[in-house]
């Protein structure tokens, strides 16, 4: 479109979405990789959390949780996932939908190996979105995970990635008087090229 300029300009919104993350980076205080994950349940009931974004690939996100979790399950039953970014340094958002799958594990095992080892033994220690009886429980867990699994454990099997491949992703960002401006790019599985369009504020 001939007004879409500036920070919206380009062709790829996988690149855009770069380009916006790299400017938060330089101006959020925590986490500009931080997103809105919303997921639904066998009941059609949504839930939303924020995680943290680890890649953006050319064809869609990746981010790493339980796979057992409540989030876990929902993104694996099914199969779909909406996320949202917002930066208020920025005074800009963007919005996600789409499908959901688990990444190859050896992609797992590559991320799983550059956490911190306290990071690594935290997630072999949570069985996450199960109750707790107390804190000091899980402290005490995590400290027999670290005899028992020494300074270079393995990925556990229920914990890894998810990639989320949009179809639909709008870039918007704040203007005067609430008169936003909002770029919505849509394309159906399988297609290589993006529609983009103007939306009302």
């Amino acid at each position: 479109m001939s007004d879409r300029d500036g920070i919206f300009s380009g062709d790829d919104p996988y690149a855009l979405m770069r380009s916006w993350l790299d400017e938060a980076g330089k101006t959020e205080l925590n986490d500009p990789n931080a997103m809105s994950l919303a997921t639904v349940d066998a009941d059609g009931l949504p839930n939303v959390r924020i995680v943290l974004l680890k890649d953006i690939d050319d064809d869609g996100i990746v981010f790493y949780t339980n796979y057992g979790s409540r989030k876990g399950q929902e993104l694996i039953s099914a199969g779909k996932a909406a996320a949202v970014f917002h930066w208020k340094s920025l005074r800009r958002q963007i919005r996600l939908r789409g499908m959901v799958e688990k990444v190859p594990g050896e992609r797992s095992d590559a991320y799983y190996r550059s956490r911190a080892l306290q990071s690594r033994l935290g997630a072999w220690a949570s069985q996450q979105s199960q109750p707790l009886e107390s804190r000091g429980k899980l402290m005490a867990e995590v400290a027999k995970l670290t005899v028992s699994k020494g300074p270079n454990p393995p990925r556990p099997d229920w914990w890894g990635g998810f990639k989320l491949t949009a179809g639909e992703i709008e870039f918007w960002a704040d203007g005067a008087f609430r008169l936003h401006d909002r770029f919505r790019w849509t394309r159906q599985t399988g297609e290589e090229n993006w529609s983009v369009s103007r939306l009302y504020p």
